[in-house]
């Protein structure tokens, strides 16, 4: 059954980057990764860049991801943007959930929902992120905090639904600290993701969900982390900023 998944290594380039920066960074990245195959790879700039990188992508096999949407098509939501717009710019793919979303912007479970409902009505791929912070982790919460983010992130779905969706493990303790879980942590975590999807969407959608590692994710762990049988990829953040950084990720030997 892991035949069925091609990985997925995603880079989350957060608030960096002007545009000029941004098509610079996407020229090089497709130069770089041109001969890399059996493996899928995806990049989210800022919004005020996606456009113009768009344009860089257009002849790659490299897809466009947002970093955020709303899940309301259109209104009086100053700051927001709609997947309409995302569609627009050439986005497939948007970043759901993020712990600096929940941790900073008021993110919950019940938003992480709606717009994921909104992303797959639109047809854009939801990378849902889910994790547990660091004292949640020492109090032998973390199963505990993974179900309820699937259970509520998920809720109303059917299993047709979830067809396209992608799960990111990111635990909070791990994200921009240089802490990375062990190999054997992430498997445990993404073992269990994917057990809690078979439990309440069947045994094809659990085999077919793509589970992410997003945790300072480097050149030099990323060997490892793509040998455990659970993990299908990784959600990369400041090492996905150095095209030739992020390219050797991509490139990563099984």
């Amino acid at each position: 059954m892991e035949a069925e998944r091609t990985p997925l290594i995603a880079g989350n380039w957060k608030m960096y980057k002007t545009v000029s920066e941004a098509v610079k960074t996407a020229e090089a990245l497709v130069n770089q990764i041109a001969d890399v195959t059996g493996v899928d790879v995806m990049i989210a700039p800022p919004f005020t860049a996606l456009a113009s990188v768009a344009a860089v992508l257009k002849d790659s096999t490299v897809a466009l991801g947002a970093q955020n949407l709303h899940w309301e098509s259109e209104g009086a939501f100053t700051g927001e943007i709609s997947a309409v717009m995302l569609l627009s710019t050439g986005c497939t793919h948007v970043i759901i959930g993020h712990s600096e979303r929940r941790q900073y912007f008021g993110e919950t479970d019940e938003t992480v929902n709606q717009r994921i409902r909104t992303a797959l009505q639109n047809r854009l791929v939801p990378v849902m992120c889910i994790g547990e912070s660091e004292a949640e982790r020492d109090a032998g919460e973390t199963f505990n905090v993974l179900d309820k983010q699937l259970q509520k992130g998920l809720k109303g779905f059917v299993s047709d639904d979830l067809t396209p969706l992608v799960v990111a493990y990111e635990p909070v303790w791990a994200i921009g600290t240089g802490k990375t879980a062990t190999t054997e942590q992430a498997q445990e975590a993404h073992k269990f993701i994917r057990l809690q999807v078979e439990k309440k969407f069947g045994n094809k959608l659990a085999n077919s969900t793509r589970i992410l590692y997003g945790g300072s994710v480097k050149p030099g762990n990323i060997d490892e982390l793509m040998t455990m049988p659970d993990v299908d990829g990784a959600l990369v953040g400041g090492a996905s900023l150095d095209a030739s950084v992020f390219s050797q990720i991509v490139g990563y030997r099984k």
